[in-house]
Protein backbone atom coordinates (compact mmCIF):
# COMPACT_ATOMS: atom_id res chain seq x y z
CA UNK A 1 0.00 0.00 0.00
CA UNK A 2 1.44 3.66 -1.16
CA UNK A 3 2.15 6.54 1.32
CA UNK A 4 -0.96 8.40 2.03
CA UNK A 5 -0.51 12.18 1.24
CA UNK A 6 -2.42 14.74 3.62
CA UNK A 7 -4.70 16.51 1.07
CA UNK A 8 -5.28 19.26 3.24
CA UNK A 9 -3.68 22.83 2.62
CA UNK A 10 -2.05 23.90 5.18
CA UNK A 11 -2.39 27.78 3.73
CA UNK A 12 -6.06 28.88 4.11
CA UNK A 13 -7.98 30.31 1.53
CA UNK A 14 -8.77 34.40 1.74
CA UNK A 15 -12.25 34.99 1.53
CA UNK A 16 -14.90 38.24 1.66
CA UNK A 17 -18.31 38.07 2.56
CA UNK A 18 -18.13 34.14 2.80
CA UNK A 19 -16.55 33.76 -0.85
CA UNK A 20 -13.61 33.51 -2.62
CA UNK A 21 -11.79 37.62 -2.57
CA UNK A 22 -10.60 36.69 -6.30
CA UNK A 23 -13.97 36.48 -7.07
CA UNK A 24 -15.22 39.13 -5.18
CA UNK A 25 -12.83 40.96 -7.36
CA UNK A 26 -14.03 39.70 -10.57
CA UNK A 27 -18.13 40.26 -9.72
CA UNK A 28 -16.78 44.12 -9.07
CA UNK A 29 -14.64 44.10 -12.82
CA UNK A 30 -17.69 42.62 -14.75
CA UNK A 31 -20.23 45.04 -12.90
CA UNK A 32 -18.32 48.09 -13.99
CA UNK A 33 -17.31 46.40 -17.60
CA UNK A 34 -13.83 46.19 -17.08
CA UNK A 35 -11.77 43.83 -18.75
CA UNK A 36 -9.02 42.00 -16.75
CA UNK A 37 -7.15 40.17 -19.40
CA UNK A 38 -3.74 39.16 -18.50
CA UNK A 39 -2.29 42.07 -19.45
CA UNK A 40 -4.29 44.68 -17.93
CA UNK A 41 -3.98 46.98 -14.80
CA UNK A 42 -6.97 46.22 -12.13
CA UNK A 43 -5.69 48.64 -9.28
CA UNK A 44 -8.63 50.92 -9.12
CA UNK A 45 -10.91 48.34 -8.63
CA UNK A 46 -9.25 47.19 -5.37
CA UNK A 47 -10.00 48.08 -2.04
CA UNK A 48 -7.30 48.47 0.71
CA UNK A 49 -6.34 45.39 1.96
CA UNK A 50 -7.11 43.14 -1.41
CA UNK A 51 -3.84 42.86 -2.34
CA UNK A 52 -2.33 41.35 0.69
CA UNK A 53 -5.44 39.03 0.94
CA UNK A 54 -5.13 38.08 -2.42
CA UNK A 55 -1.21 37.35 -2.53
CA UNK A 56 -2.80 34.72 0.71
CA UNK A 57 -5.71 33.49 -1.62
CA UNK A 58 -2.58 32.51 -4.77
CA UNK A 59 -0.50 30.72 -2.12
CA UNK A 60 -3.44 28.99 -1.25
CA UNK A 61 -4.07 27.79 -4.93
CA UNK A 62 -0.21 26.95 -5.68
CA UNK A 63 0.13 24.64 -2.52
CA UNK A 64 -2.88 22.82 -4.23
CA UNK A 65 -1.01 22.91 -7.66
CA UNK A 66 2.18 21.32 -5.69
CA UNK A 67 0.19 18.89 -3.77
CA UNK A 68 -1.55 17.94 -7.42
CA UNK A 69 2.08 17.65 -8.68
CA UNK A 70 2.70 14.97 -6.19
CA UNK A 71 5.21 16.98 -4.29
CA UNK A 72 5.11 16.73 -0.54
CA UNK A 73 5.10 20.33 0.66
CA UNK A 74 4.82 18.92 4.40
CA UNK A 75 7.81 17.39 4.53
CA UNK A 76 10.16 18.51 2.03
CA UNK A 77 12.01 21.18 3.31
CA UNK A 78 12.96 22.68 -0.23
CA UNK A 79 9.09 23.14 -1.45
CA UNK A 80 7.62 23.52 2.30
CA UNK A 81 7.07 27.76 2.19
CA UNK A 82 7.63 27.50 -2.38
CA UNK A 83 3.80 28.62 -2.23
CA UNK A 84 4.10 31.43 -0.09
CA UNK A 85 7.21 32.58 -2.11
CA UNK A 86 5.35 32.08 -5.65
CA UNK A 87 2.90 33.67 -4.19
CA UNK A 88 4.34 36.96 -3.72
CA UNK A 89 6.97 37.16 -6.30
CA UNK A 90 3.87 36.90 -8.47
CA UNK A 91 1.33 39.40 -6.99
CA UNK A 92 4.34 41.43 -5.64
CA UNK A 93 7.55 41.39 -8.13
CA UNK A 94 6.64 39.99 -11.62
CA UNK A 95 2.87 40.74 -11.85
CA UNK A 96 2.62 43.67 -9.78
CA UNK A 97 2.12 45.87 -12.83
CA UNK A 98 -1.49 44.01 -12.79
CA UNK A 99 -2.29 45.64 -8.80
CA UNK A 100 -0.39 48.86 -8.79
CA UNK A 101 -1.38 52.11 -9.79
CA UNK A 102 0.82 53.95 -12.88
CA UNK A 103 3.66 55.41 -11.75
CA UNK A 104 4.05 59.51 -11.08
CA UNK A 105 5.40 61.55 -13.91
CA UNK A 106 7.91 64.23 -12.87
CA UNK A 107 7.41 66.96 -15.94
CA UNK A 108 10.28 69.44 -16.57
CA UNK A 109 9.13 73.02 -18.91
CA UNK A 110 10.51 72.36 -22.10
CA UNK A 111 12.09 75.87 -21.87
CA UNK A 112 14.15 75.67 -25.02
CA UNK A 113 11.14 74.33 -26.63
CA UNK A 114 13.36 70.98 -27.72
CA UNK A 115 11.77 69.01 -30.22
CA UNK A 116 14.73 67.05 -31.80
CA UNK A 117 15.13 63.31 -31.45
CA UNK A 118 16.32 61.88 -27.83
CA UNK A 119 16.83 57.89 -27.50
CA UNK A 120 16.11 56.22 -24.30
CA UNK A 121 18.06 52.75 -24.04
CA UNK A 122 18.88 50.34 -24.34
CA UNK A 123 16.36 49.58 -21.39
CA UNK A 124 16.17 45.86 -19.55
CA UNK A 125 13.22 43.95 -20.33
CA UNK A 126 11.69 41.39 -17.85
CA UNK A 127 8.19 39.88 -18.20
CA UNK A 128 6.24 36.64 -18.70
CA UNK A 129 4.68 35.03 -21.39
CA UNK A 130 0.83 34.91 -20.67
CA UNK A 131 0.78 31.16 -22.56
CA UNK A 132 2.95 29.74 -20.27
CA UNK A 133 4.34 32.10 -18.04
CA UNK A 134 7.76 31.36 -18.74
CA UNK A 135 10.41 34.58 -18.67
CA UNK A 136 10.55 36.95 -21.45
CA UNK A 137 14.19 38.81 -21.10
CA UNK A 138 15.55 41.38 -23.50
CA UNK A 139 16.12 45.07 -24.00
CA UNK A 140 13.78 48.27 -25.40
CA UNK A 141 14.75 51.05 -27.23
CA UNK A 142 12.49 54.44 -27.34
CA UNK A 143 12.69 57.40 -29.59
CA UNK A 144 11.07 60.66 -28.66
CA UNK A 145 10.68 63.39 -30.56
CA UNK A 146 9.08 65.95 -28.03
CA UNK A 147 6.28 68.77 -28.98
CA UNK A 148 8.25 72.03 -28.46
CA UNK A 149 5.42 73.06 -26.35
CA UNK A 150 5.07 70.04 -23.87
CA UNK A 151 6.93 69.53 -21.27
CA UNK A 152 9.23 67.07 -20.81
CA UNK A 153 9.57 64.18 -18.59
CA UNK A 154 12.24 62.83 -16.22
CA UNK A 155 14.57 60.09 -18.11
CA UNK A 156 13.90 57.35 -15.04
CA UNK A 157 10.47 57.67 -16.09
CA UNK A 158 11.08 56.11 -19.22
CA UNK A 159 12.01 52.91 -17.52
CA UNK A 160 9.35 52.89 -14.79
CA UNK A 161 6.55 53.15 -17.47
CA UNK A 162 8.50 50.54 -19.21
CA UNK A 163 8.33 48.14 -16.08
CA UNK A 164 4.99 48.94 -14.88
CA UNK A 165 3.59 47.65 -18.51
CA UNK A 166 5.94 44.49 -18.64
CA UNK A 167 5.15 43.30 -14.90
CA UNK A 168 2.40 41.69 -16.45
CA UNK A 169 2.20 37.92 -17.94
CA UNK A 170 2.32 39.69 -21.49
CA UNK A 171 2.88 38.60 -25.43
CA UNK A 172 5.50 41.08 -27.03
CA UNK A 173 3.12 42.02 -29.98
CA UNK A 174 0.54 43.76 -27.56
CA UNK A 175 3.10 44.79 -25.09
CA UNK A 176 4.82 46.71 -27.51
CA UNK A 177 1.78 48.67 -28.22
CA UNK A 178 0.44 48.94 -25.15
CA UNK A 179 4.16 50.92 -24.09
CA UNK A 180 3.49 53.22 -27.14
CA UNK A 181 -0.04 54.06 -26.47
CA UNK A 182 0.98 54.83 -22.62
CA UNK A 183 3.79 57.19 -23.79
CA UNK A 184 1.41 58.98 -26.33
CA UNK A 185 -1.08 59.80 -23.71
CA UNK A 186 1.76 60.91 -21.26
CA UNK A 187 4.13 62.85 -23.03
CA UNK A 188 2.03 63.47 -26.56
CA UNK A 189 5.27 63.77 -28.86
CA UNK A 190 5.22 64.81 -32.75
CA UNK A 191 6.97 61.15 -32.57
CA UNK A 192 7.12 58.01 -31.45
CA UNK A 193 9.41 54.84 -31.90
CA UNK A 194 9.87 51.76 -29.83
CA UNK A 195 11.79 48.91 -30.57
CA UNK A 196 11.78 45.56 -27.91
CA UNK A 197 14.01 42.88 -28.72
CA UNK A 198 13.67 39.47 -26.21
CA UNK A 199 14.45 36.18 -25.65
CA UNK A 200 11.68 34.00 -24.85
CA UNK A 201 12.33 31.23 -22.24
CA UNK A 202 9.01 29.39 -23.73
CA UNK A 203 11.15 28.60 -26.50
CA UNK A 204 14.49 27.88 -24.70
CA UNK A 205 13.13 25.92 -22.12
CA UNK A 206 9.99 24.26 -23.52
CA UNK A 207 8.63 23.50 -27.06
CA UNK A 208 11.13 23.50 -29.55
CA UNK A 209 13.92 24.15 -26.99
CA UNK A 210 15.59 26.80 -29.58
CA UNK A 211 17.47 29.27 -27.31
CA UNK A 212 18.95 31.27 -30.00
CA UNK A 213 15.99 32.75 -31.27
CA UNK A 214 14.97 36.03 -30.13
CA UNK A 215 11.77 37.74 -31.06
CA UNK A 216 11.84 42.02 -32.26
CA UNK A 217 8.82 44.27 -31.91
CA UNK A 218 8.60 47.66 -33.65
CA UNK A 219 5.78 50.65 -33.41
CA UNK A 220 6.73 54.42 -35.34
CA UNK A 221 4.30 56.71 -35.16
CA UNK A 222 3.40 60.68 -35.26
CA UNK A 223 7.13 62.10 -37.61
CA UNK A 224 8.81 58.46 -37.48
CA UNK A 225 6.01 57.02 -39.26
CA UNK A 226 6.12 59.85 -42.15
CA UNK A 227 9.47 60.75 -42.29
CA UNK A 228 12.22 57.64 -43.76
CA UNK A 229 15.18 59.92 -42.73
CA UNK A 230 14.22 60.26 -39.03
CA UNK A 231 13.18 56.83 -38.93
CA UNK A 232 16.97 55.80 -40.40
CA UNK A 233 18.34 57.95 -37.71
CA UNK A 234 16.63 56.15 -34.93
CA UNK A 235 17.66 52.77 -35.63
CA UNK A 236 20.86 53.77 -36.89
CA UNK A 237 21.56 55.16 -33.04
CA UNK A 238 19.94 52.45 -31.58
CA UNK A 239 21.87 49.82 -33.91
CA UNK A 240 25.50 51.94 -32.31
CA UNK A 241 23.79 51.29 -28.57
CA UNK A 242 23.33 47.22 -29.46
CA UNK A 243 26.96 47.09 -29.39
Amino acid sequence: MGAIIDSQPAITQSTQDGIPLSQAIVQRLRNTGVRFHANDNIASHLREGDVDRLQEEVAFHIENALRALVIDVDNDHNTRDTAKRVAKMFVREVFAGRYEPPPAITEFPNIGQLNELTLIGPLRVRSACSHHLCPIMGHAWIGILPNADSNLPGLSKYARLLNWIMARPQIQEEAVKQIADLLEEKIAPDGLALVIEADHFCMHWRGTKDDGARMVSSVMRGRFLEDPSLRREFLTLMATRSQ
